[in-house]
């Protein structure tokens, strides 16, 4: 990354805590979070492993706090018990997290543009995927076949994370659940056990930069909160929008070698 790009300390924090109150705003609301928080930490200066595992630090107690403000909804799908699908989200999650920490810095930053398109990709045809999966309540594709979705989303979301909400949402609405509350609450659920066991092992493998993942863990969460208060004033759609615009940036970003 070109020198012009990383920004003196103060300015880092600035960078880093707007990020993160951004992408726990928008992780409150519709999801994305994560397409903010990379760029800013890989402009910022940090290695693009590094980056992507502390802005997944940065993000976890907005998956947890989500999981436990919808702990009502929370149920277990049809054909899959519950400790059975969360031991496949662990591991998957920690599968995910130990392949990212043995992807070299270079290799990452090649795979960078291509998953966000991908994940951007997802988070714009997403809700329509989910929408058609679920129009048939009962109708699963049967509990093998859709546990080996939930762990291929897991190793998925322990590499990577971004569209990560999408991915469970559509291997939910697979399995015939059609009650959107429950399908969050079980989503949250998933994402915060996944995300824990990679954050462990993120850390285990000295792949977090601590320096930047405490400023960022809090804003996140400042964010989330102000995100769940005005979600009723926000336009879902121009805020998807927006988000679609932040992937594909983004991506073009790390594309032209930034």
């Amino acid at each position: 990354m070109p020198d012009l790009l990383v920004p003196p300390s103060d300015g880092a924090a600035l960078l880093l805590g707007a990020a993160a109150f951004l992408a726990g705003l928008v992780n409150a609301v519709a999801g994305g979070g994560s397409f903010l928080t990379l760029p800013a930490l890989v402009l910022a200066g940090v290695p693009p492993v590094t980056a992507n595992a502390t802005g997944t630090v940065a993000l976890l107690p907005g998956y947890v706090s989500g999981a436990w403000g919808l702990r009502d909804a929370i149920r277990p799908p049809a054909g899959l018990p519950l400790a059975a699908l969360l031991t496949l989200c662990l591991l998957g999650g920690a599968a995910g997290a130990g392949l990212l920490l043995v992807t070299s810095n270079e290799t990452f930053r090649f795979v960078i543009p291509w998953l966000m398109l991908a994940a951007t990709a997802l988070f714009a045809w997403g809700p329509r995927l989910v929408a058609r999966l679920s129009a048939r309540p009962g109708e699963g594709v049967g509990p093998v076949l859709a546990g080996l979705a939930v762990l291929a989303t897991s190793v998925y979301g322990g590499y990577f994370n971004g569209g990560l909400g999408i991915l469970l949402l559509a291997c939910f609405g697979a399995l015939g659940e059609s009650d959107l509350s429950a399908m969050n609450g079980l989503k949250n659920l998933v994402s915060a056990v996944l995300t824990a066991i990679a954050v462990l092992l993120y850390a285990w493998g000295g792949a977090v930069a601590w320096e930047h993942a405490p400023l960022m863990a809090v804003a996140a969460t400042l964010g989330g909160y102000a995100g769940a208060r005005g979600s009723r004033h926000v336009s879902p759609r121009v805020l998807r929008g927006f988000i679609i615009l932040t992937g594909l940036g983004g991506a073009a970003a790390f594309f032209l070698g930034y």
